[in-house]
C-alpha cells in the first residue's frame, strides 16, 4: 500500500480526479489554481534551455562525424512532414464521415475574447519564422526559452566543441556533470507533479465548466477518437515495422502522459521524455535533435485538431467544400500547423492564421470553440507527446543507434515501478 502512494502515477491520476471536482464544485477557486499550475509549468520551462542545450552538445561532441547530424536531421524533418500530413488527412477524413459540426446550433461566441489569438495570427509570417529560427542574441533565446533557436545555437556549440578533439575533453567532462546536475532538479520538480495537474485540471473545469462540453460534445468526440484510432492505428503500424511494442513504450511513459493531461501543455513532459527516451534504448544524439525539433515540426495530435476544428466550422456556418478546397486546406495546414509550439493555446493561435490563409470565413468564427479548446488541448498534446517519443525511437533506429538491451530492460513493469518511485 505504502508503494502504492508513493507511486507518482497514481498521485497524479488522484491530483486529476480532485481537481477536476474541485473546478466543478468549487468554480472560483480556478484563477488560485492557474497560478498553481502555471508555477509548475514554469519550474519545467526553467529547465528546458539548458537540458536541450547540454543534451545536444553532448550527443553531437560525441558523435564524432558531423555528415552523421545532418543525415539525422534530414531523416526527422522528412519523417516530420510524412507523418503530420497523414495525420491531418486522417482528421479530415473522420470529420467528413462522422459530420460533428452537423445539425449543431451554437451561440456566437465572445469575440472580445480571441482578439489576443487573432492578432498573434496576423503577425505570423512564414519566411520570418524560418529566418526566426537564428539568433540575434543567444542570449536572449536562452532568457525566452525559444527552442528552435537553442537547438540551431546547441548544434553548432556541439560542432565547435566536437573539433577541439582532446582539448575540449575537460569542458566536455564539464558539460556532463552539469547535465546530471539539471536532470536531478527536474527529479525535484517531477514531486510536484500530481500539484501541477491538479491545478491545471482545476482551472479548465472551474473556468469553463462542464457545461459548457455539452453542445460541441460531438466534436470533441470526434477529435479523441481521431486521436485515439492514430495512436492505435498509424503510430501502432509504424511501431509494428520498426519491431518495438507500441502498448510497452506507452506504458514506460504512462506518467509523462498523465502530467500532459492534467497540465494541458505537452512541454511539462518534455525533460523527462528526453531522460524517458535515451533509457528507452535512444542514443543521446538522436534524443537530442529529434525530440526538441519535433516540438514544432512533429505534432500529430495539433495537426488532428487543426483539420477537424476547420472541417466543423465550416459544417456548422454551411460552407460547403470542394474536393479542391478541402485538398487546399490540406496544403495550407502542413505549412500552419508547424508554426505551433507545444504550449496551451497555440493550437488556436495557429487555428486562426490557418482561417486568415484560406479567406473561407471569418476568423471570429471560432470564437465558438474557446470553451472548449482546452478540453481538447490534453488530446492533441497526449498524442503530440507520444507522436515525438515514437519518432526518436524511429530515427534511432533507421540510423542503427537503438539500444535493445536498454530496451527490454526499460520495458520490465519492475523497472518502470522503480524508475516512478525513484523520482
Amino acid at each position: 500500500m505504502k508503494a502504492l502512494f508513493s507511486n507518482l502515477t497514481f498521485q497524479v491520476l488522484v491530483a486529476i480526479t480532485l481537481g477536476i471536482l474541485t473546478g466543478a464544485f468549487v468554480p472560483g477557486f480556478a484563477p488560485h489554481a492557474k497560478l498553481i499550475s502555471q508555477t509548475f509549468i514554469n519550474m519545467i520551462n526553467m529547465l528546458i534551455a539548458p537540458i536541450i542545450f547540454l543534451t545536444i552538445v553532448l550527443g553531437i561532441a560525441h558523435m564524432g562525424d558531423m555528415k552523421k547530424v545532418g543525415m539525422v536531421g534530414g531523416k526527422a524533418l522528412l519523417y516530420f512532414e510524412i507523418v503530420t500530413t497523414l495525420a491531418i488527412a486522417i482528421g479530415m477524413l473522420v470529420a467528413n464521415i462522422l459530420k460533428p459540426g452537423i445539425g449543431i446550433k451554437v451561440a456566437e461566441g465572445n469575440v472580445d475574447k480571441i482578439k489576443t489569438y487573432t492578432d498573434q495570427a496576423g503577425e505570423i509570417n512564414w519566411i520570418e519564422f524560418i529566418t526566426h529560427i537564428v539568433p540575434h542574441n543567444i542570449f536572449e533565446a536562452f532568457t525566452k526559452g525559444d527552442i528552435l533557436q537553442i537547438l540551431f545555437f546547441a548544434i553548432l556549440f556541439g560542432y565547435g566543441l566536437n573539433k577541439m578533439g582532446e582539448t575540449g575533453h575537460s569542458l566536455l567532462q564539464s558539460f556532463d556533470k552539469l547535465s546530471k546536475v539539471f536532470f536531478n532538479i527536474m527529479k525535484i520538480v517531477m514531486r510536484l507533479a500530481p500539484i501541477g495537474a491538479f491545478g491545471g485540471m482545476a482551472y479548465s473545469v472551474g473556468t469553463y465548466g462542464l457545461s459548457t462540453l455539452l453542445p460541441m460534445a460531438k466534436l470533441m468526440g470526434s477529435v479523441y477518437l481521431t486521436c485515439f484510432l492514430f495512436i492505435f492505428v498509424v503510430l501502432n503500424a509504424i511501431c509494428r515495422y520498426y519491431k518495438f511494442s507500441l502498448w510497452s513504450y506507452l506504458k514506460y511513459i504512462r506518467q509523462e502522459i498523465l502530467i500532459v493531461l492534467g497540465t494541458s501543455s505537452s512541454e511539462s513532459a518534455l525533460p523527462s521524455m528526453m531522460q524517458k527516451m535515451e533509457a528507452f534504448g535512444c542514443k543521446k544524439s538522436i534524443v537530442g535533435l529529434v525530440i526538441p525539433t519535433g516540438y514544432s515540426f512533429n505534432l500529430d495530435g495539433t495537426a488532428i485538431y487543426l483539420s477537424m476544428a476547420v472541417i466543423f466550422l465550416c459544417q456548422v456556418f454551411n460552407i460547403d467544400l470542394s474536393i479542391w478546397q478541402q485538398l487546399t486546406i490540406l496544403a495550407v495546414l502542413m505549412v500552419t500547423s508547424k508554426g505551433a509550439a507545444g504550449v496551451t493555446g497555440s493550437g488556436f493561435i495557429v487555428l486562426a492564421s490557418t482561417l486568415s490563409a484560406l479567406k473561407i470565413m471569418p476568423v471570429e468564427h471560432i470564437a465558438i470553440l474557446l470553451g472548449v479548446d482546452r478540453f481538447m488541448s490534453e488530446a492533441r498534446a497526449i498524442t503530440n507527446v507520444i507522436g515525438n517519443g515514437i519518432a526518436a525511437v524511429v530515427i534511432a533506429k533507421s540510423e542503427n543507434e537503438f539500444d535493445e538491451e536498454k530496451y527490454r530492460l526499460a520495458i520490465m513493469p519492475s523497472a518502470i515501478e522503480k524508475a516512478e518511485e525513484d523520482i
